[in-house]
């Protein structure tokens, strides 16, 4: 089976590529398993201060393969019970996500579970869950209010427009929009900048702010996550 998604060691840094540009770097369950170990890798690996996470070819992540959907298991892809909210969570390694093109419903899940953002001028984020029928899974309805507050969260799920990366920017769901031929190195140097700094303080700074913010989400997601097993085991059904 070809991977589908790549790691490479850059120094102190793990680049993440999700490699499925013919489908625009669309969510399948080997592409979940693969995400999952490469994150973990970088995690486990004393050298590697950050991750980037990017997309091969024009976009980020377009969302879930909808021709899979009836037959992945995008809920445990792995088998041990850890869906993409947890594998990101018990990451104590920031990971920086950076945007090109399509961040679309699941693939915009996958964006917000970064630590933080940097999109190109091409870059737009979109949640279509309510447009298509699927249910979010990955922290949508908690981590997008949690981003831009949850006036701009109900306008960007209930209407499911697109927001570009300007927008975005101002919005403050992404921290830096840059060139898209400056995109990549921009998040290497960024990386390479969290890399650097004393990694034990670099670690307690992070847990205090995600103990901070994350103090009234893990109900919701614990709702969320249940409301989406049961979404997907009716999909598998079909």
């Amino acid at each position: 089976m070809t991977p589908v998604v790549m790691y490479e060691k850059k120094g102190a840094v793990g680049l993440i590529t999700l490699n499925r540009p013919e489908r625009r770097n669309a969510i399948t369950q080997q592409l979940l398993t693969e995400l999952f170990d490469c994150v973990e890798k970088g995690d486990n690996d004393n050298d590697v201060g950050a991750l980037v996470l990017c997309g091969q070819g024009t976009s980020f992540c377009s969302g879930i393969d909808l021709d899979c959907l009836a037959t992945d298991n995008l809920v445990n892809p792995r088998g041990d019970g850890k869906d993409m909210v947890d594998v990101f969570q018990e990451c104590a390694t920031p990971v920086i996500g950076a945007v090109s093109g399509y961040a679309v419903t699941g693939g915009f899940e996958l964006a917000l579970n970064c630590d933080f953002l940097i999109a190109d001028d091409t870059a737009y984020f979109m949640d279509t869950h309510a447009k298509i029928g699927i249910h979010p899974g990955w922290g949508m309805t908690q981590l997008l209010q949690q981003a831009v507050g949850r006036r701009r969260a109900l306008q960007i799920s209930l209407t499911c427009e697109k927001v570009p990366a300007e927008k975005a920017f101002g919005w403050g769901l992404v921290n830096e929009v840059v060139p898209r031929e400056a995109l990549l190195t921009r998040a290497l140097e960024l990386a390479e900048s969290i890399a650097s700094v004393n990694r034990a303080m670099m670690h307690t700074v992070k847990t205090f702010i995600e103990v901070q913010s994350g103090a009234h989400v893990d109900e919701g997601l614990a709702r969320e996550k249940s409301a989406f097993k049961t979404f997907a085991s009716k999909a598998l059904k079909c």
